[in-house]
């Protein structure tokens, strides 16, 4: 650590002053993974193992395999496909890339037969294309229709087709109105057949409807497709045994990484001198692996965990515990940037303060030699904003003041931590077009960062605005779109899940070719999305941690796959 616990040892305490404060408390439960993944900081890296060999020789293999089926070839489609939910598209970037620019050239001869058997293949076309951000066009669709606009009835029995439809329905932008009644046929029908289904098929199916692949995680998706994955054929064989071997090598990585964080997360002691904030190490290393989790990006990783993590300590400050001229400290503590400030500041605001200090230091420090210290200067730069903006919320509860939708709104896409998190995911990152003119455009708040900050604020309100009301806290989004309009709490969730349906529309035209910047980029927006899509779908998953989070970090942090 650049300053350490030797200058926090001797600076005066003020501990006596502090404990005369009464305080709120949130009871938040404690760790539920301790010190578990400690052990796995020491495991040496699997190099040139027999695994690791046959993982090489394995990947060579499907590398030929994948360059040989022919582009114009349905086939060359459902292997992508294939590829890509097993979680092993990153390995092959580079030829799935050619394949689908080659495939968007000659776009109209996959989509010119009439058979209304081809609507499964149409459908994965389509939602492969676009998510590699070609703007074919969803007019494709108008054969399968009726002259009345409406999906044709004989599809309500093709499941596998309507699947295919209700997936590619979810790559839809503003005014695609074919899509939006792919959806609603879609999921209408696949509810109502649902439960006559065989098991696998009827899981799918579930699943779909629940979360559609373009809002999951790939670790987590990878998990399970190759859990119920069937191979049929050499060729499926050899794909899940490369896909096995890559899970768990790369999760054996992952491990190594979450170990040493841990170490590191240890100093700050989180049960003993933090009580009141949520210990969530492990749970903000999932967060961050739903950001990205390929090997390349293991420095990025490392810087993002760690602010995240301070982050979250710093929310329930301003949240749960602190009082107003405490926070005022330590907002100006913020601003200041500077270690001579800890004097001022209560006791327990100290090493949260220096940890956050030496996470941009350890950054500077990594890339000094590089000529991309500017990076840095722009992480801090949104630290400090979103430290104003909680600061600046936590005056609007402690003074009792009452802020209309729009202003909590403004203030909500700094509280909700994406600009800033947004902004510094890129300081890791080594590719060539990572550039100052990259950041500029993050922090000018792009249309694709707002629309996760919407998803982040609002998904977060809608199944937290209950628990935080009974610890005493701001009004919501929730609580304060009803007051201001008038509106039952059902009307405002469903008004909130349209504005986060439209948020999605614009990730989704924000991918679409020409792109303002390059794709990479832009999956790590999408991605920040899909996490939050998980975490608080049905609950605040990440705050009670013991159930549903739990289950998807065992499955791709602890469990290897047999």
């Amino acid at each position: 650590m650049a300053y350490n616990n030797q200058l926090l040892s001797v600076l005066p305490s003020n501990q006596t002053q502090l404990d005369r404060v009464t305080r709120r408390s949130a009871n938040y439960h404690p760790t539920i993974w301790g010190d578990y993944f400690l052990t796995y900081s020491s495991q040496p890296k699997e190099v040139h193992t027999q695994e690791w060999l046959e993982h090489q020789q394995l990947k060579e293999e499907l590398k030929n395999m994948l360059v040989e089926v022919p582009d114009t070839s349905f086939k060359k489609l459902d292997l992508i496909n294939k590829i890509q939910r097993l979680g092993v598209h990153y390995q092959f970037e580079k030829e799935i890339e050619a394949s689908l620019e080659h495939i968007f050239k000659t776009y109209d001869e996959f989509n010119a037969g009439e058979d209304q058997r081809d609507l499964y293949n149409v459908s994965l076309c389509f939602r492969l294309l676009r998510q590699e951000g070609y703007h074919v066009s969803a007019n494709t669709f108008e054969k399968f229709m009726d002259c009345d606009g409406k999906f044709k009835e004989s599809f309500i029995n093709n499941v596998p087709a309507l699947l295919s439809l209700y997936e590619a329905s979810h790559l839809r932008v503003h005014g695609e109105q074919v899509l939006e009644e792919a959806l609603i046929f879609t999921t209408s029908h696949l509810e109502s057949i649902l439960p006559n289904l065989t098991n696998n098929l009827r899981s799918q199916v579930s699943e779909a409807l629940k979360q559609p692949i373009r809002k999951r995680l790939i670790r987590l998706d990878a998990q399970k497709f190759i859990s119920t994955f069937e191979p049929n054929g050499t060729q499926d064989a050899l794909l899940l045994k490369f896909a096995k071997l890559d899970f768990n090598l790369l999760q054996k990585e992952h491990q190594r990484e979450l170990g040493s964080l841990t170490r590191w997360w240890k100093g700050l002691d989180v049960p003993n001198k933090l009580s009141f904030a949520r210990d969530r190490l492990v749970e903000c290393y999932f967060w961050i692996l739903g950001v990205y989790f390929e090997p390349k990006y293991s420095v990025a990783r490392k810087f993002l965990i760690k602010v995240l993590s301070m982050t979250s300590i710093i929310d329930d400050i301003y949240d749960v515990y602190g009082t107003l001229d405490e926070l005022k400290l330590f907002n100006d503590a913020v601003q200041r940037w500077d270690a001579g400030a800890l004097i001022e500041l209560p006791e327990y605001m100290r090493t949260p303060y220096i940890y956050l200090l030496d996470i941009y230091t350890e950054m500077e420090n990594e890339l000094s030699d590089n000529g991309q210290l500017y990076r840095v200067n722009y992480a801090k730069e949104e630290m400090k904003k979103a430290v104003g903006a909680y600061f600046e919320e936590a005056k609007w509860y402690l003074d009792g003041c009452n802020p209309t939708f729009e202003e909590y709104m403004k203030l909500a896409m700094l509280t909700s931590g994406y600009q800033m998190m947004a902004t510094t995911s890129l300081v890791g990152m080594q590719e060539d077009f990572v550039t100052k003119d990259l950041f500029d455009w993050v922090n000018n708040g792009t249309l694709i960062v707002q629309a996760a900050s919407i998803i982040c604020r609002l998904m977060d309100d809608i199944v937290g605005h209950e628990f935080e009301q009974q610890r005493g806290h701001l009004d919501s989004s929730v609580e304060i779109y009803m007051k201001e309009y008038g509106k039952s709490k059902e009307e405002t969730i469903r008004e909130f899940l349209e504005r986060i349906t439209n948020a999605w529309k614009d990730i989704n035209q924000q991918c679409l070719k020409p792109t303002s910047f390059p794709m990479p980029i832009l999956i790590r927006v999408l991605n920040f999305a899909r996490v939050i899509d998980l975490l608080y779908s049905d609950e605040d998953s990440y705050t009670h941690s013991k159930t549903k989070l739990k289950d998807c970090i065992t499955s791709i942090l602890v469990n290897p796959i047999s």
